[in-house]
């Protein structure tokens, strides 16, 4: 026969220990790195939460090396296209052996780094444990790709989630996390703690499904399942460590709004575009003013610069408007994207154009410290390409040109909106990280009872 306070915890929803105790925590980890590091390899499979900046490929790569000395087998690290080189430097840097594969022929190191489009090369059978770097890009996927990756880690024994932005404007992202390292699958998750709401906004809100909300007898519920699962931090404080040495320094984003020369088809003066056909089209109506704008802003201060972009004619035209920029598209092969970043990283080329959905991830580019943006409804765009820049490390402030027209207000007020919302996540996610720690510190049944005023 069990007790009650046993009964009572069989009842919480809380992630399953699969882990071990930690075999090597080396002296070059920060206190929260090593803290972190420790969790996850009691856990054996989790999430790890930590802002850019703070250190998450050396995590990742500590718990890798105690996979591998544990089981004495591999560990399969997936990162953004062209992370993996950068990864492999971190490890060299750090005295642990890790190589990258392009092709699935695997050589003698037992840490294995690939980007996520080169998994099909792989087998599951061949590594005991896998990293997922950046993991929120996995939405990013088509549904085929993103299913394979969840395939491919969940028949793993351990399994470690890194990102900087999980979820950071709907909660319900967090299932993607979830089922990937073996929890309550995305179905479960919203069967137990979402109700849905009848009216469906978009297209990707009808192929979920539809919209949920959290319940609201279920709220603490959920973030106390989520922290059983998962750490979450913006600065080593969040988590009980002095922030010395990892405080950002100031962020300057100005607005700069264009005329458009052009009107609309059968219109006397611009209007706010409604609708994300109408934006559409009013941001191809005023790529040459955008990007002369940004041209202007970058060419003036002769110092390294990124330009983020959306449309392939923004890219070609900044391109050309600035002398020394080198722009990396889509068409792009592997090794050139590669070779591009790396000059930039090393000061060889001054301005980079580019895409958020292929720079934006995971790249360490503090040496930079001036951006120009053409924003999208995409938060996690915004603030991906930001953090390549302004992240712990960079030492100077950061200027963040966001260059629009004027009929692109409605764009600018929902990433501040988002913006909000995913400082509320976060707040929540920490909140209720601690609230949890201190709950589970005391048994069921330790609490004084008391009887009601009204009996």
């Amino acid at each position: 026969m069990i007790g009650y306070s046993d009964f009572l915890s069989s009842k919480t929803h809380s992630a399953s220990e699969f882990g071990f105790n930690p075999v090597w925590v080396p002296d070059f980890l920060h206190g929260f790195q090593r803290s972190l590091v420790e969790w996850s390899c009691s856990k054996g499979r989790s999430a790890i939460f930590a802002d850019c900046g703070l250190g998450k490929t050396p995590m990742q790569l500590v718990w890798a090396e105690n996979v591998v000395r544990k089981t004495g087998g591999r560990v399969l690290v997936l990162t953004p296209l062209a992370v993996a080189q950068q990864t492999k430097r971190e490890a060299h840097k750090f005295g642990i052996e890790a190589d990258v594969c392009r092709d699935g022929k695997l050589g003698s190191a037992s840490i294995v780094i690939a980007n996520y489009e080169r998994l099909h090369y792989f087998t599951p059978g061949d590594f005991q444990g896998v990293v997922c770097d950046e993991s929120s890009i996995l939405k990013n996927f088509d549904g085929v790709t993103k299913a394979a990756i969840t395939e491919f880690m969940r028949t793993r024994p351990y399994r470690l989630l890194c990102t900087a932005t999980a979820a950071p404007n709907d909660y319900i992202e967090l299932g993607t996390s979830s089922e990937a390292i073996g929890e309550l699958g995305f179905a479960d998750m919203l069967s137990k703690f979402f109700k849905k709401v009848e009216k469906t906004y978009t297209r990707a809100d009808e192929h979920r499904g539809g919209v949920y909300r959290i319940r609201g007898h279920a709220v603490d519920d959920f973030w106390r399942w989520v922290c059983s699962w998962a750490r979450a931090m913006q600065k080593p404080s969040d988590i009980g460590f002095d922030d010395n040495g990892f405080i950002l320094p100031p962020l300057n984003v100005r607005q700069h709004i264009v005329k458009a020369r052009t009107l609309k088809e059968g219109w006397l003066f611009d209007v706010p575009a409604v609708g994300l056909k109408e934006q559409r089209e009013e941001r191809r109506r005023t790529i040459k003013e955008r990007c002369e704008m940004a041209a202007r802003l970058v060419s003036q201060t002769g110092k390294p610069a990124i330009c983020w972009c959306h449309l392939n004619d923004e890219g070609d035209m900044l391109t050309s408007m600035i002398d020394d920029a080198v722009q990396v598209s889509g068409k792009d092969s592997d090794e050139r994207k590669e070779e591009v970043f790396e000059a930039f990283s090393s000061g060889q080329v001054r301005v980079i154009v580019s895409k958020p959905v292929i720079a934006g991830f995971g790249l360490n580019w503090q040496h930079c410290a001036h951006q120009t943006f053409f924003p999208s409804h995409s938060f996690e765009q915004w603030y991906q390409a930001v953090r390549r820049s302004w992240r712990f490390g960079q030492s100077s402030p950061v200027t963040v040109d966001v260059i629009s027209s004027e009929g692109e207000s409605d764009v600018l007020e929902n990433l501040n909106r988002k913006q909000d919302a995913a400082n509320t996540m976060f707040r929540n996610l920490v909140k209720m990280m601690n609230d949890s720690l201190q709950v589970r510190s005391k048994p069921y049944g330790t609490e004084k009872e008391e009887v009601p005023s009204w009996l």
